[in-house]
């Protein structure tokens, strides 16, 4: 029955994570914001927080994103949960619902992580009933996010972007493409960032993530930490780059849990998202009007390692790249690196 319901449509724009220290000012200021997602298990009672989140449902699309479901257990889904969350999406009727690849409690006892999966055959056919559960509980479509790994299971049979594209093909559930989460996977477990977003069905993103991450130091390794308490940084702006260029345009929303800056912060890098992909579909669409002229292939606009080192500015990088593919403009103009930090 699962594979029946539909995503609910919602802007293929940037939008922000509602963060408490922000719900006063927003609910003030109104600013331009592509659409808000919250964390479900923030708005499962009452207060001024419940009342403000319904005012702005009447501005904003909304996006709830759930924690707490533990997908990858055995032992299926708490009921006392999965119908606090019923009861969130029927009361603030959001576009998207998405949550986690992962499993999160254990002999009752709700662990504060999100725990990797054994991508195996048994693991699929798990998280195959739980999800089918929660898509006919909420009767819609649920997207399911990649998670940041830190280590993997020897004995597992496929990798998690196989896992992924058969649980959309079992149930069809949609995914949620955190690519801040696709780095750090890729980094920590070595293996290809792009060519997991490649493997993917890419008709079954809805949604995408950016965020960004810190960087430890473990003996001789780097490892590195899903913390979502910074700016979106080159590499994940590079690999946003390859998403949007192969997927085309999503709601993308950036996210910001630790360290949480002013409100404009946020607003400035969904704006450069929103720009990189204005950018990109722009080039796509020069090319594919050149190709019907010169009936050649247009180059396509890629993102050269030295663009990662030259600057700084995280998403100045991507801008590079698709910059150098395009008439030079006059020396009057602010460079980008100057409306960036104006915009910061």
């Amino acid at each position: 029955m699962s594979g029946m319901f539909s995503t609910l449509a919602i802007p293929a724009s940037a939008g922000i994570g509602l963060r408490s220290p922000h719900i006063a000012e927003m609910l003030t200021r109104r600013p331009s914001a592509g659409w808000l997602e919250v964390h479900a298990e923030n708005y499962m009672g009452d207060g001024a927080g419940v009342e403000a989140l319904e005012r702005l449902r009447q501005t904003y699309p909304l996006s709830v994103h759930g924690v707490g479901l533990s997908l990858g257990s055995a032992r299926g889904l708490n009921r006392d949960h999965l119908e606090r969350l019923r009861k969130v999406c029927e009361r603030f009727e959001p576009d998207l619902v998405s949550e986690h690849l992962a499993w999160s409690i254990a002999d009752g006892a709700y662990l504060n992580d999100l725990l990797p999966l054994r991508y195996d055959e048994e693991a699929l056919a798990i998280v195959a009933r739980n999800v089918e559960t929660l898509q006919d509980t909420l009767k819609r479509r649920v997207l399911i996010e990649n998670l940041s790994a830190y280590l993997a299971f020897a004995d597992s049979s496929m990798n998690e972007a196989e896992f992924l594209a058969a649980l959309v093909a079992r149930t069809g559930c949609g995914l949620l493409l955190d690519v801040n989460n696709v780095h750090v996977s890729a980094h920590n477990l070595q293996y290809d960032a792009k060519a997991f977003i490649d493997a993917l069905p890419a008709e079954a993103i809805g949604e995408v993530h950016l965020a960004g991450h810190a960087t430890n130091q473990v003996g001789t390794d780097t490892v590195l930490i899903d913390d979502h308490g910074s700016r979106v940084p080159p590499v994940v702006w590079a690999l946003y780059q390859h998403a949007i260029d192969r997927l085309g345009p999503r709601p993308t929303l950036i996210e910001w849990d630790t360290d949480v800056p002013v409100l404009d912060v946020l607003l400035g890098e969904a704006m450069w998202a929103d720009m990189l992909t204005a950018s990109i579909m722009f080039n796509r669409r020069q090319a594919a009007r050149r190709e019907q002229t010169t009936k050649a292939r247009a180059k396509p606009i890629c993102l050269p390692v030295e663009y990662e080192t030259k600057t700084s500015m995280p998403v100045l990088a991507a801008f590079a790249a698709a910059r150098s593919e395009r008439p030079s403009v006059s020396s009057q103009a602010p460079s980008l690196e100057e409306i960036y930090h104006a915009a910061a």
